[in-house]
């Protein structure tokens, strides 16, 4: 499992061991309104969880090291208090809690295994996008730019990343425009990377606040927010990143929620999203959105050069221990 809060060690794998259970394992599975749904008794035998809990609608599966909870009706799933949304809601049905397959292929395994993901390969090239830039400033308030922002985070996780020995390719390392389509074209002229593109949020007023970490929705789930398009049923390119974009976004959001602790900046969890710079990149990729700028403490707190450090070592450390965790194969 990817290392995430209270973990400090990606090799997490004690309890998924069992590696021919893909083939073999017969999961109970039940259809609902035109989905397929696991039961969570099949996902504690699988993953050989030892504890299974419930209290009220929620339920606990635990072992070693790793706990992950849900609860019927809702489409939030923490994995060591990291808050994941899923695309579909937990479902009681009959006395039995159901997860969809969707959520299970897509999130769950990739989150628990990510060795197993097949897809992610052994990468030394980091596309680093700083979001906005030029004519587009982003969010703007009394203290800064969020294009400005985005571009002095970017320039900290380059140096970080090229201390380590990594390539890294900035998308812009100026106060200039680019198109989404520019920054598409620019990342996949490259072979053997991961993209992360750098935002800080605004909206909901002035109560909104807190990290969150998008990734590329998985064929037929819709943009965080809105319902099913017909469009969202088309494979696109980022598609065939699906499981080693969360296990990716999984390493930096939960690294990034231990290193701001101390600024108490909330966890609004990692989501699926279908933006321009996820949908088209052949990499894989993750949106980090570094907190509100229209919150007035946490536009305070954004401002500061111990914050933006603080983001920027975030997302350093989450993908380095991303790509240990992909190359941490049991066999």
């Amino acid at each position: 499992m990817l290392s995430i809060p209270r973990l400090s060690s990606v090799r997490i794998l004690i309890i998924l061991q069992l590696l021919t259970l893909n083939a073999l394992y017969g999961w109970e599975t039940v259809q609902h309104g035109g989905q397929q749904y696991v039961t969570a008794k099949s996902i504690k035998e699988f993953y050989r969880f030892t504890k299974f809990q419930r209290s009220g609608k929620t339920i606990s599966l635990s072992n070693q090291g790793i706990e992950v909870k849900m609860t019927a009706g809702s489409q939030e799933c923490f994995m060591n208090s990291v808050k994941f949304v899923l695309s579909y809601p937990v479902l009681e049905i009959s006395g039995k809690y159901l997860v969809s397959r969707t959520d299970l292929s897509k999130l769950i395994d990739p989150v628990l295994r990510p060795s197993y993901i097949r897809s992610a390969g052994n990468f030394r090239t980091v596309i680093i996008d700083p979001g906005h830039g030029g004519k587009d400033a982003g969010a703007v308030n009394q203290y800064g730019t969020e294009a400005g922002y985005n571009l002095s985070v970017a320039r900290m996780v380059r140096d970080l990343l090229k201390q380590q020995g990594y390539n890294v390719i900035m998308t812009r390392d100026s106060d200039t425009y680019l198109t989404l389509g520019q920054r598409v074209e620019l990342a996949n002229r490259y072979d053997n990377a991961i993209f992360i593109s750098i935002h800080f949020n605004a909206g909901g007023g002035s109560r909104a606040r807190g990290i969150e970490t998008f990734t590329l929705s998985p064929v037929g789930v819709a943009h965080y927010g809105r319902s099913v398009k017909s469009s969202d049923y088309r494979v696109r390119e980022g598609n065939h990143q699906d499981s080693a974009n969360i296990a990716l976004a999984t390493a930096v959001h939960g690294v990034a929620l231990q290193r701001t602790k101390t600024n108490n900046i909330p966890d609004r969890g990692i989501k699926r999203a279908r933006y321009s710079v996820l949908t088209s990149i052949k990499h894989p990729a993750i949106l980090v959105e570094g907190g509100f700028m229209s919150h007035p403490t946490e536009a305070r707190i954004i401002h500061t050069k111990n914050y933006q450090k603080t983001i920027a070592y975030s997302i350093a450390e989450g993908i380095i221990r991303y790509r240990s965790a992909i190359q941490s194969r049991a066999y």
